[in-house]
């Protein structure tokens, strides 16, 4: 991959690393590599354009759509909708390519830049590459009626969006009062919706997006007013959306916080009740809890690692033709449904499955236990030597025959900094905090630069 493209497409600071100049250049050599590889031939191309609530947004999105229609692009730009919302209208409107704006779960001075396939799915690395490649190449203009047009979506996509994700519930959300925090961002608006039209009673926070308060102490990274409405509101739950609602966190009718392993695992049975599981396989990441597995594990579903990022659980779901798939963040895959991580998306499989089984939440998510877990990040340190130090390898051995079956070792480098992540999940939080400073120091011995 070059050094443009990250895991989740270009990010950056806005109007620094991702100006308005990048984003422009970025959708002409984006609309020419598809066109050089064939991707229009036989029709006039066209591209959806979404972004989340951020400022920067605005100016970003001017850009891409002139760059866009400068190569002979007709767009349909969106504007604020899920970056999921933007991946299914790719696919269901039948366009050649989407384009979302928004650094997700970032801090508001950040944005970012992503190219979504026609169907709906994240270019491949070689064509991101490619993309890189072309920037600043001269090239042959379109003229006349050959440049693209840009059309304003009147709202019809968003609630096309709400009418797909209310779809996929087979049990309405009726009696149900349900708090939503949309982190004021993509959300806000077809978020409540979605979950109003499903039958919920909604009780709403944080969804008036100003430009400047997205994921400002709130949403999926900050569940603390969640936790605090649910309880004072009365609701059977609580879900939390991140800037671009491609993640989902959930609270119980008591507060208690209810991660992306524990709604995973209470999905699973939900599917592996219905036969509808495939191949009785959960997808998940190198980071979710040893708990999950065991619960897994007890239920009969197996369960596949990946690293870490929501790239990797998407291959491996697609090369398994898997259901279902995520990561502890609450970035969650349903593969029938979906062709992303998608937070609406998931709170309402949720509530249905508490609607339909007339349990609690917290009784529902209680089948996962999550083990005790620390994690220390050793800095300073050459995180290529980790898979090859003899000693190393013998300390962590000897800590994952001290936690037996009740406990697991992690030892993860850096992908960019001189640092390796040391996570211990085991019986107890002393056991855990132990083990891990002991690796620790381990690592720090063996590793110093």
């Amino acid at each position: 991959m070059g050094a443009l493209f990250g895991t989740d497409g270009v990010r950056g600071l806005a109007n620094r690393h991702v100006t308005a100049e990048l984003a422009l250049d970025l959708s002409v050599a984006a609309a020419r590599v598809l066109g050089s590889r064939g991707a229009f031939v036989g029709h006039r191309p066209r591209a959806v354009l979404g972004r989340d609530s951020r400022a920067s947004g605005e100016f970003l999105s001017a850009a891409v759509g002139a760059g866009l229609a400068s190569a002979g692009v007709d767009v349909i730009d969106v504007g604020v909708l899920p970056t999921p919302a933007v991946a299914y209208l790719t696919a269901h409107i039948g366009v050649d390519l989407g384009v979302v704006l928004s650094a997700s779960h970032n801090p508001m001075p950040d944005n970012g830049i992503k190219f979504l396939a026609r169907g709906g799915r994240k270019l491949d690395d070689e064509l991101e590459d490619a993309i890189e490649a072309r920037l600043g190449e001269q090239w042959d203009r379109p003229v006349g009626a050959e440049v693209g047009r840009i059309k304003t979506d009147g709202g019809r996509a968003g609630a096309q969006y709400v009418e797909h994700l209310v779809s996929t519930i087979t049990t309405p959300l009726a009696g149900l009062r349900i708090a939503v925090d949309c982190a004021n961002g993509a959300a806000s608006e077809v978020g409540p919706q979605a979950l109003r039209e499903a039958g919920a009673d909604v009780v709403v926070i944080n969804a008036s997006p100003d430009g400047r308060n997205i994921n400002e102490k709130c949403g999926s990274t900050h569940p603390e007013q969640l936790q605090a409405v649910t309880v004072a509101s009365g609701a059977d739950l609580g879900v939390a959306f991140d800037g671009d609602a491609d993640r989902c966190l959930a609270v119980d009718h008591r507060g208690v916080l209810v991660d992306g392993d524990q709604i995973m695992g209470t999905l699973a049975l939900t599917l592996h009740e219905r036969g509808a599981l495939v191949d009785d396989t959960l997808v998940i990441t190198v980071m979710s809890n040893l708990g999950l597995r065991l619960a897994m594990n007890e239920a009969g579903v197996r369960c596949v690692d990946t690293a870490v990022g929501d790239r990797y659980v998407l291959e491996a779901m697609r090369a398994g033709g898997y259901t279902l798939g995520g990561e502890q963040s609450g970035h969650i895959i349903f593969a029938e449904h979906a062709t992303t991580g998608d937070g609406v998306l998931t709170a309402l499989q949720l509530a249905s499955r508490v609607a339909q089984t007339g349990q609690t939440l917290a009784e529902l998510a209680g089948v996962v236990h999550r083990l005790p877990q620390t994690l220390i990040n050793v800095s300073g340190v050459d995180r290529t030597g980790v898979d090859g130090d003899e000693a190393l390898a013998e300390a962590v051995a000897a800590a994952q025959t001290r936690l037996g079956l009740t406990g697991r070792v992690l030892l993860r480098p850096s992908g960019t900094e001189a640092l390796v992540r040391v996570m211990v999940e085991a019986a107890t939080q002393a056991d855990a905090d132990a083990v891990a400073h002991g690796l620790a120091e381990v690592v720090r011995e063996r590793l110093a630069l």
